[in-house]
């Protein structure tokens, strides 16, 4: 559409002449993009991007619709009728717009005020577990036909029902999914990370565009899936995306950039896709051959006569990222790609993103006890709390150019604190937990509703737009709710504040009735509903930081799924907890009591894996 209409003169001169034009970036303005989304979906009953909305001068919308071609064509509307229709309205049926668009607003408002309390409860988690297993692909794993998403959160849930309930078929979902997902092309094979989504049913062929947000949940979803199912190929890929992260998607100061395009000299996928020939020119014929034979590389192609890298008819795929020969020939391809027109890369620097990537990285960090990622997710965790935190501590949402601007949403305040969650149980510095307590406080000041419980997307000091929306469905992203629960869960352990975990039991008792109607559209909610409900454990280890003793109980603790435990390290006497022996000593606690202390290696591990 931009290319069509809004860098075309006809459409910019009847634009100029009796619209004000606005272009919001979706990414900067969420609550924008929220809201009148919401009204594309009362208006037309679906939604998508690009996203067109025409409104009155006071923010009231009374069309909405999505893709316009330039000209009308094929049953399409075009832009340019389109704006003379509306602009001829305007000046003769005002009154039926104003109508139409105070009618919309009454809508939106009634939706957002509506109340259908009811308390989260077990057999939501059956009931969202039933949906995601009836609409699972046996074949190529994930969730429904064409087009695929990813959806990391829904692993995630099916990992902690799994743990819980034991049903096996959940994990084998989990693994299914990761495995197949990595063999497609929606994995790139050359250079490593996601793209965005499958067009396809067998993940194949890509949108491939690249996204920060993607890349830290699968990050962490991987890892959490190698804990759970200990296959040295998760733990491949979550390392392999922790190197395309660092590589291609850090900034020099160590924020995390957005995005990767998917076009190149005009393009999709120019970037990344190969002809036979030109492998057997980059590698040799011999050499040429066994890397067309490991990833289905033809003369014939499988995208517009060109090739993308794949595993799916490779039944040897788990070895592929141990083999050194095939690394060789990747890295040689990769060199060669390096010549190639690059996408676009969207340099702009999100605190919610960055949020999820530093809790990927100091995550997968812990797991593999990798000091890159480790180091990776403090840098940006600093960058972020320098550059994005004004001085009074309120966050802000987007950086880029030296220039930090909007004021963080929901979003960004509940991201970063998960990552600093995250970063304090891999490097213990209280630091980290004291800044999270901070900016939990601010949360709850600025976004909390103390009347219906939950919070509201943009805070008490941001713009006021024609309605104040509040989600907890998990789309593309986890929602802001749904992490606001799980810091709050996690923090009121951490630093020690219960009115933190009772805010979270109001959310519980507050949103069944909405999670109710669609669970398995609420996953990452129902999967910190679990860590409340199947009671959290805090293991406090009192000792030296590099000891021996220290270093075998943190090896034990993250070798294993446990999402329900909070780690801790103090000093000895710290809030009264105190050494025996002179060796690291665990106390591990449930609810508000704690365990005798232990310093012996085989009780701890014995206690740990048994609860």
């Amino acid at each position: 559409m931009e290319r069509e209409s809004f860098e075309d003169d006809e459409v910019a001169d009847i634009l100029n002449k009796n619209f004000v034009s606005i272009k919001v970036d979706r990414e900067e303005r969420p609550d924008i993009d929220h809201i009148y989304m919401e009204v594309c979906q009362i208006l037309t009953g679906s939604g998508g991007w690009p996203l067109t909305i025409m409104m009155t001068p006071d923010k009231k919308p009374f069309f909405a619709g999505t893709y316009f071609p330039k000209k009308s064509r094929l049953g399409y509307t075009g832009l340019i009728a389109l704006l003379n229709k509306i602009s001829d309205a305007w000046q003769n049926q005002r009154d039926e717009l104003l109508s139409s668009a105070n009618r919309i607003i009454e809508i939106l408002s009634s939706e957002e005020r509506e109340e259908d309390k009811n308390t989260v409860n077990e057999d939501m988690l059956h009931k969202a577990y039933k949906s995601l297993s009836s609409s699972f692909d046996e074949k190529y794993g994930g969730m429904g036909k064409a087009p695929k998403f990813p959806m990391p959160h829904n692993i995630m849930f099916l990992l902690r029902y799994y743990r819980i309930t034991k049903v096996e078929k959940a994990l084998e979902m989990v693994i299914k999914t990761l495995e197949s997902m990595y063999r497609g092309g929606i994995y790139d094979h050359i250079g490593f990370g996601f793209a965005r989504y499958s067009t396809d049913d067998k993940w194949l062929v890509p949108h491939f565009e690249k996204m920060l947000y993607d890349n830290a949940l699968l990050m962490y979803a991987y890892t959490e899936a190698y804990q759970a199912a200990k296959k040295d190929l998760f733990k491949d890929i979550a390392m392999q995306i922790g190197e395309y992260i660092l590589r291609e998607m850090t900034s020099p100061m160590g924020g995390f950039y957005s995005a990767v395009d998917a076009d190149s000299e005009g393009e999709e996928g120019k970037f990344y896709i190969w002809d036979k020939k030109e492998i057997y020119e980059v590698l040799g014929q011999e050499d040429g051959e066994l890397f067309c034979k490991a990833y289905g590389i033809t003369d014939k192609g499988n995208f517009e006569g060109k090739n993308i890298p794949n595993l799916i008819e490779n039944e040897s795929y788990e070895r592929v990222s141990k083999d050194e020969n095939l690394e060789l020939l990747r890295n040689k391809l990769y060199e060669y790609r390096e010549t190639r027109v690059h996408p676009f890369k969207d340099d702009k620097i999100l605190t919610s993103w960055n949020g999820l990537m530093i809790a990927a990285m100091a995550f997968s960090g812990r797991v593999f006890d990798n000091k890159k990622y480790i180091d990776a997710a403090a840098k940006a965790a600093d960058f972020i709390l320098k550059n994005l935190r004004r001085q009074d501590g309120r966050l802000l949402a987007r950086y880029r150019d030296g220039s930090a601007d909007y004021l963080g949403y929901l979003d960004d305040y509940a991201f970063l604190i998960w990552g600093l969650i995250e970063l304090y149980q891999v490097v213990f510095d209280e630091k980290y937990i004291s800044i999270a307590t901070e900016l939990t406080d601010d949360m709850i000041k600025l976004f909390y509703d103390k009347n219906q419980k939950g919070f509201f997307l943009y805070g008490i000091d941001g713009e006021k737009l024609i309605t104040r929306p509040k989600e907890s469905y998990d789309g593309a992203t986890p929602s802001g709710n749904s992490v606001a629960a799980l810091v709050l869960l996690k923090l009121s352990r951490l630093a020690n504040r219960n009115e933190y975990e009772d805010i979270a039991n109001e959310m519980f008792q507050n949103f069944g009735g909405k999670i109710d109607r669609y669970p398995a559209g609420y996953a990452c909610f129902l999967s910190v509903y679990m860590l409340a409900a199947k009671e959290s454990v805090e293991v406090v280890l009192v000792g030296e930081r590099g000891s021996k003793e220290t270093s075998e109980m943190l090896r034990i603790l993250n070798s294993e799924f446990m999402p329900h435990i909070t780690i801790s390290l103090k000093k000895n006497g710290d809030d009264n907890y105190v050494m025996l022996g002179e060796k690291t000593t665990a106390y591990i606690c449930r609810g508000h009591s704690c365990s005798k202390p232990i310093n012996n290696m085989d009780e701890f591990s014995e206690a740990i894996l048994s609860g």
